[in-house]
């Protein structure tokens, strides 16, 4: 189970670059999701003539069941330049995969309740720890895909492309940088990464 926030709306405004497409998640909101708040930024966006479509749905985080449902919404995709993700980072993750050469960008932070998370068949990983890196890091986490958890880039300790402390693990770097260089946003890995505030997410567990 967990708490899903929606980002500044400032925050969220300044990462959309062109059209966007919103994809909305309701699996588990049962638990906490900003839905009216959700509600207010679609219209937003739509009000400002940039959106080319948008789906509510639930449990994103099956990517078989995501792809049928998103099947009628391919033209809109295609003339969007990114796709706008309200869910937690399971959902993104698993977006991003689906669509590797289009820009996927959080809208929320995660914080964890213990519990059952969605239907994930647990390919990706979200460690719900409050504050999202997805954005600067082309959808793939940085904290779960790589085993040392590090934020700031690799340690240089892969070998052949392979994690040193997990030679079975593919380096989470090495994929953050070929996705980057995908999508053209490698001048994301120019952006400083703060020191992330713990006391946040014990605050949202209270």
């Amino acid at each position: 189970m967990l708490i899903t926030e929606l980002k500044n709306k400032d925050v969220i405004k300044s990462l959309i670059t062109g059209k966007v497409f919103v994809l909305n998640c309701h699996g588990c909101r049962e638990i906490h999701f900003p839905e009216h708040e959700a509600d207010q930024l679609l219209a937003e966006l739509t009000n400002e003539g940039i959106v080319t479509g948008s789906l509510t749905t639930d449990y994103i985080c099956n990517a078989e069941n995501l792809k049928l449902r998103l099947q009628k919404h391919t033209a809109a995709i295609d003339a969007a330049d990114m796709i706008l993700v309200l869910s937690c980072g399971v959902g993104v993750q698993t977006v991003s995969d689906l669509y590797p050469t289009k820009r996927v960008c959080a809208a929320c932070d995660t914080y964890a309740l213990p519990g059952f998370q969605g239907v994930t068949p647990l390919e990706y990983d979200c460690k719900q720890c409050g504050e999202c890196y997805l954005n600067l890091t082309g959808g793939i986490c940085p904290i779960t895909a790589c085993s040392k958890s590090l934020l700031n880039g690799q340690c240089g300790g892969a070998k052949d492309g392979k994690c040193e402390v997990d030679p079975n693990m593919e380096c989470g770097w090495e994929r953050i940088q070929r996705r980057l260089a995908q999508i053209g946003r490698l001048d994301a890995l120019k952006c400083p990464i703060q020191v992330r505030n713990y006391a946040t997410d014990d605050e949202v567990k209270k």
